[in-house]
């Protein structure tokens, strides 16, 4: 149904442009929109006309007008006066959210499929069948993108994302749960990852100071069947982006790397896995000297020289702790198949304390 901001934005249009004021009540007499404060007083005459056979009256120097959606009464418009220019004004605010209703019923229906598509509730042939009903391409170039962030109860968020993606009907953007917005965006042959992280910064760039918003998106798929691939591969994308790349608000699929493999692993063989390397201990386990050592000579690809000099330390201080590294864990980091094995060591146990956070 048509948000109470839509309604409001629509109205104060009409007023900008006619100096009329406007106001819109439920049928149960909630005042959902309003240009003026007095509306309250009323409410009573609007309720009189949703009991009444008549389609528009005046009453208190105001005209109402019923407004359907087919044939179900949805709205009473009051547009405040009892002149003819007034009641035209009413005439055209009521014919206007008339519209507005068909539009969002009409999107209402493709929001309801491409949710349906997104979690795999429909049968391929359903599928091709709806998506021609509703006038949907079926095989255009499409990518999934998760829009995680604190939605507020009134939608304004999904309003806000919907902003940007206005007038482009080959695009969707909906819900499938309180937290996370979904839009799946049509993309050309020639769109590159950096125009796909473009589009995420413009999303991004809606939620400036907000350092809770993540985003997330699959790969490019041809197909509308393959659309859910997408859309599990963002989802996908949204976890291991937290556990591994915690800096960054934008995280593509494509650029988990071994993180999605680690994301896949059942937690009694990651558990195997760090008792066979350090025995009883844990590698978080070591002094923040330690680690910072560690994660700098990873980022410095083992380059000695370049370590020290970074951590500001002498080249024999830094192979004195590696040494001594070693000899509590057995594995040398100036070794690439040691290294690679305790790189692999840390980012399991990063996925390990993650996955007990969401058990909690």
């Amino acid at each position: 149904m048509i948000s109470n901001q839509i309604l409001q934005n629509t109205i104060d249009g009409l007023k900008n442009i006619t100096r009329i004021d406007l106001c819109i009540i439920d049928t149960e007499g909630k005042i959902l929109a309003t240009t003026f404060s007095e509306a309250d007083r009323y409410v009573s005459p609007a309720m009189a006309l949703v009991d009444s056979p008549a389609d528009s009256q005046v009453v208190s120097g105001c005209h109402f007008f019923k407004v359907f959606d087919e044939h179900q009464l949805e709205y009473v418009l009051l547009a405040n006066g009892d002149s003819d220019d007034v009641y035209m004004v009413g005439q055209i605010a009521s014919f206007q959210i008339q519209n507005l209703l068909v539009a969002y019923k009409e999107r209402f229906d493709k929001d309801n499929f491409i949710r349906n598509l997104l979690l795999d509730n429909l049968l391929l042939v359903d599928i091709y069948n709806r998506a021609k009903k509703l006038h949907i391409e079926t095989d255009v170039r499409r990518v999934v993108y998760i829009i995680e962030t604190n939605r507020d109860k009134e939608g304004n968020e999904l309003e806000k994302v919907r902003s940007i993606f206005e007038g482009k009907n080959r695009d969707f953007v909906t819900a499938v749960d309180e937290k996370n917005i979904i839009v799946v965006k049509e993309v050309d042959e020639m769109d590159s990852n950096q125009d796909l992280d473009k589009t995420a910064e413009v999303i991004l760039g809606l939620f400036k100071g907000d350092a809770e918003v993540h985003i997330a998106y699959g790969t490019v798929v041809g197909e509308i069947k393959e659309v859910s691939r997408s859309y599990k591969e963002a989802r996908m994308a949204l976890d291991v982006g937290k556990i591994f790349f915690e800096d960054r608000n934008i995280i593509a699929y494509s650029a988990l790397g071994i993180g999605r493999l680690i994301y896949q692993l059942p937690i009694p063989l990651c558990k195997m896995f760090i008792k066979e390397i350090f025995g009883g201990k844990s590698p978080d386990d070591f002094d923040e000297e330690t680690l910072t050592t560690i994660n700098k000579f990873f980022e410095n690809s083992l380059n000695v020289s370049e370590t020290s000099r970074q951590l500001y330390i002498h080249r024999n201080t830094l192979v004195y702790r590696l040494d001594k590294l070693q000899k509590s864990t057995g594995l040398d980091l100036r070794v690439f198949e040691d290294a690679i094995t305790f790189k692999i060591a840390l980012m399991v146990v990063k996925y390990m304390k993650y996955m007990e956070t969401l058990d909690y």
